[in-house]
């Protein structure tokens, strides 16, 4: 059976930029599956993604399934002949249903019987026959969330698709894909090859497509967009800041990149360094260039689609469309400054920050409230309270009208142009971090404090008014709000009640509900256990679950009892001792204890039920000593000398006496040293 390259693409209009990657791998994954559960043999694909198709070669791709063996199992044996030895009606009627005659079927016999059967090969169908039906799983599998029609046809995707091509190796595979039929032509670069492509082969693919100006290959392409932003930018003097995100999305964009560079006045390099980067990156999709001290230069880099016969054309264009907006940018700075922070401020009973909730001057005050709270348990000085009567400041100004990712960050420069101090300036940018996963955390005392109060009013009125989330539904960012409320904290080094702040959160909002700070905690809880998990991998679910069982209110106490505790279990005695606590555990599930029942020594009969009762008063002072100063290792360590009492007495006691005061004592005994074992963690929910 001879293998050849299949190659399958769509060719369309542009693509959403941002989702091409996406897509391509989606693309690429459902087509190999496809052919893998159809049983087509093939090696290794390879993805292809431009503005205007998407493509998959696969190397070495079997012009057929494998045949496989198959058996069918038949009636019983006894029901296959009649009384005169000949083939009864039903093995006829199986025989007639597998294609073959009576004679050619077989008998299988087990230790449950015994009955006739059909042994056979089953063909496998040809490529050309299975790649319609895997081409069309393949493309309705796409994550597209919304889909258009185009024309006057019915079928729908992203976009608009023009061509179909589907080879396998120099041969079209029939297919009807998306309404169109398949073959071998597609589009080149729209300006540089309007002409017709025609692939005489799927291994011709790549190479066809850049004669056609054309670098169908998203890696490759991708390089050549670095390379060529880092030359020009090398060749103004600079070095380009290149974010990852953004040369990828420029990478969607463009077939045959060309990188031009550019430039602005310098009067615009009196703007904040974030307003130049947001306007030329973000708005703009150009890459600045910065010296080599990370001064901008004025310089930037943009990335053509074209090789054009005249590039300061092309340079004046796009420094022309860059000037005004920069122009506004300076605009909005010299405005806002004419107005103090605290006048910006005052216009925030204005907004509704959400409608149940009130404005955001009204958050602005409960953020206050506990952010001095939390400020006093930090020391972090006088700064926390300017800091929360400003922080939401720059929500009024026309530069965060314009730039609103830029929340925080212009509240920062405002406040230092108007001579507020270093600590509140920096506090007001802080309080938004962590903005997302991996960013980094506030540093300052009031720059926690601000985070910390702001992060927990949020989820503690948006919980307040039922909105918590659900599913992959998380509109008010709910999940990252905790996230960053956790890792300040373990990140940090804070050991802060983490509970009194929820509950001093909750109290604060203007809409009240049952249980309301008891969710939130548990909606903490949940997120505390997926990232210790992630920070101590080698801990395990049980561990964590025996140190959340105690409820520490503070996150990083949660982390150093896990710390001390996976270091426990590393001593020999730790596995007796979380099965003898296991032990008593179970006792003490069947059998109700008085709360108030005290251990009585003169009740204590057997020699070794006072040997463990004298181990426990000896061991007890110090190892709730060593958990109150957190020197949770001494306290599980000093635990060691529990374990040959406790082996003693369940080899020597009988626990469940028929004497009701013996038996009494007995369990309280067991409760006492059960407290104990559990001190740091729960030792029961332990494995063994």
């Amino acid at each position: 059976m001879q293998a050849r390259d299949l190659l399958f693409e769509l060719g369309t209009e542009e693509l959403p930029p941002r989702s091409l990657a996406a897509l391509s791998q989606a693309l690429t994954d459902a087509l190999v599956k496809g052919l893998d559960d159809a049983g087509i043999r093939h090696g290794r694909a390879h993805s292809f993604a431009t503005p205007r198709r998407l493509a998959v070669r696969v190397a070495g791709c079997a012009e057929a399934a494998a045949d496989r063996p198959i058996e069918r199992r038949g009636p019983p044996l006894a029901q296959s002949v009649d009384a005169a030895g000949r083939p009864a009606q039903a093995a006829l009627a199986f025989a007639r249903s597998c294609g073959v005659d009576v004679q050619a079927l077989e008998q299988l016999t087990t230790d449950k019987g015994a009955w006739l059967v059909y042994r056979g090969i089953e063909r496998g169908l040809a490529l050309r026959e299975l790649i319609g039906a895997i081409v069309d799983r393949a493309v309705a599998a796409l994550p597209i969330p919304k889909r258009m029609r185009w024309g006057a046809g019915e079928a729908e995707f992203v976009r608009p698709v023009h061509t179909v091509a589907l080879l396998h190796g120099e041969e079209v595979l029939p297919a009807t894909v998306l309404g169109i039929a398949a073959g071998r032509t597609i589009t080149g670069h729209r300006f540089h090859h309007p002409k017709p492509v025609v692939l005489k082969s799927a291994g011709s693919y790549e190479g066809r497509l850049r004669r056609a100006k054309v670098i169908a290959d998203f890696g490759k392409r991708r390089e050549r967009v670095r390379a060529g932003v880092s030359a020009a930018a090398a060749a103004a003097g600079g070095e380009a800041l290149i974010v990852e995100p953004l040369l990828d999305e420029v990478t969607a964009l463009v077939e045959w990149p060309v990188a031009i560079a550019g430039r602005f006045e310098a009067r615009f390099l009196a703007l904040p360094r974030e307003v130049v980067i947001a306007t030329v990156q973000d708005h703009q999709r150009y890459f600045p260039v910065q010296d080599p001290g990370g001064r901008l230069t004025g310089d930037f880099v943009t990335v053509a689609n074209i090789e054009s016969r005249d590039p300061a054309k092309v340079r004046e264009g796009n420094e022309r469309v860059v000037r005004p907006r920069l122009a506004d940018a300076a605009f909005f700075w010299e405005q806002d400054l004419k107005e103090p922070l605290a006048a910006h401020a005052a216009k925030l009973s204005t907004v509704t920050f959400q409608t149940q909730l009130g404005s955001y001057a009204d958050k602005t005050r409960r953020i206050a409230a506990l952010a001095l709270l939390i400020g006093a348990r930090l020391e972090a000085g006088a700064a926390v309270e300017r800091a929360a009567e400003l922080a939401k400041a720059d929500l009024m100004t026309a530069m965060v009208g314009e730039f609103p990712e830029l929340q925080g960050i212009i509240g920062r420069y405002y406040a230092a142009a108007q001579g507020e101090a270093d600590e509140v300036a920096l506090a007001i940018e802080e309080h938004y971090r962590p903005r997302h996963a991996g960013d980094a955390l506030p540093a300052s005392g009031a720059g926690r404090a601000l985070a910390l109060a702001d992060k927990l009013d949020t989820l503690a009125g948006i919980f307040a008014i039922g909105q918590r989330p659900t599913g992959a539904k998380d509109p008010f960012a709910l999940r990252r709000a905790g996230l960053g409320v956790l890792r300040i904290l373990l990140e940090g080094g804070l050991d802060l009640d983490l509970t009194a702040l929820i509950e001093a959160a909750a109290a604060a909002q203007p809409v009240q509900r049952p249980r309301l700070a008891e969710e939130l905690a548990e909606f903490l809880a949940e997120r505390l256990r997926g990232l210790l998990l992630e920070r101590h991998p080698e801990a395990g679910a049980e561990m964590l679950d025996a140190v959340l069982a105690k409820r520490p209110r503070s996150p990083l106490d949660a982390e150093r009892r896990l710390i001390a505790l996976r270091s426990f279990l590393t001593l020999p005695e730790a596995a007796v001792l979380a099965a003898i606590n296991k032990r008593i555990a179970n006792i003490l599930k069947k059998t109700q204890v008085d709360p108030a029942a005290r251990v009585l020594p003169a009740a204590l009969t057997e020699e070794a039920e006072r040997r463990l009762h004298a181990a426990i008063e000896a061991l007890r002072g110090d190892v709730l000593a060593a958990v109150e100063r957190g020197d949770y290792a001494r306290g599980l360590g000093l635990l060691t000398g529990l374990r040959s009492p406790v082996d003693e007495f369940f080899e020597q006691v009988m626990v469940m006496d028929q004497n009701p005061e013996r038996r009494t004592n007995r369990l309280a005994l067991l409760r006492d040293a059960q407290d104990l074992l559990g001190a740091v963690a729960d030792l029961s929910r332990l494995p063994g």
